[in-house]
């Protein structure tokens, strides 16, 4: 699937021209990188060199540029791998601060586990940091139980952090 529908967004793949909104939206702000497993990106040059990495990544991956279907414009990104058969998880979903709190996560990881299905997938994985209240809340709110957790390293600043596990079966 080269681009999905819900509700409000649209899920496609990334064109060069992304990359001022994304940098805007996205990858410039420091809300939206505090829980994933990247760093801000800190000048218009190196978001031109980021969407071509996204375009690249995304024409091998299963993932996407997330845009509000009213203006197309692009307000996030999400993904999802396999990791055993029949069995998905999701590789990141982040949106830009100002699109936060608008029921944007729910509607993509709905439709995340709606791919995943389509494809013979049976049980989906979503993982949270601990600390991360609105994911841990968006997972419970998708019908998620939590399996357990473990501890990582931020690879950004070396200091630790505890990664919580969900899982549901898909229908």
């Amino acid at each position: 699937w080269k681009a999905m529908e819900t509700k409000d967004l649209i899920l496609r793949k990334a064109e060069f021209e992304d990359w001022k909104p994304m940098y805007h939206n996205v990858w410039s702000r420091a809300e939206t990188a505090k829980y994933m497993a990247w760093r801000i990106t800190d000048s218009e040059e190196a978001a031109k060199e980021r969407i071509q990495r996204t375009i690249a990544y995304q024409s091998t991956h299963d993932a996407w540029v997330v845009c509000e279907k009213k203006n197309g414009m692009p307000i996030g990104f999400a993904g999802v791998k396999a990791v055993k058969a029949h069995i998905y998880e999701d590789t990141g979903i982040a949106f830009g601060p100002e699109w936060v709190r608008k029921g944007y996560g729910k509607q993509v990881l709905s439709l995340l586990m709606e791919y995943c299905a389509s494809l013979g997938g049976e049980m989906f994985i979503y993982s949270t940091r601990k600390d991360n209240a609105a994911s841990k809340a968006l997972a419970v709110s998708c019908g998620f139980l939590y399996r357990c957790s473990g501890k990582r390293v931020d690879l950004r600043n070396g200091e630790p952090y505890e990664l919580e596990i969900y899982c549901r079966e898909l229908s």
